[in-house]
């Protein structure tokens, strides 16, 4: 789904802008790289919106928001949603 200007206009404020993509978006991901990444998001004054962003548009890849892929999906499915069907 592509997402217009309007809908992420917040992310020209990123603190991220600066950095090297491959940092969020790395080939192969370490604790160490995580932790770099993290730690420029929990200074960023658009965390919130790229956070709420990332949850839900489902992204699939990346640290977003100070949350990887994982750490997402959790938001968006916590234990316990996926009840038993009745029968």
């Amino acid at each position: 789904m592509r997402r217009t200007v309007r809908e992420i206009g917040w992310a020209i404020r990123g603190a991220c802008r600066a950095s090297d993509p491959e940092l969020f978006f790395p080939l192969a991901q370490s604790v160490e790289q995580e932790a770099r990444a993290k730690a420029v998001c929990a200074i960023c004054p658009v965390l919130a919106d790229c956070r709420a962003y990332a949850v839900r548009a489902g992204e699939p890849e990346g640290i977003w928001g100070g949350l990887t892929v994982q750490e997402r999906r959790g938001l968006r499915f916590p234990a316990g949603w996926r009840q038993p069907a009745a029968g």
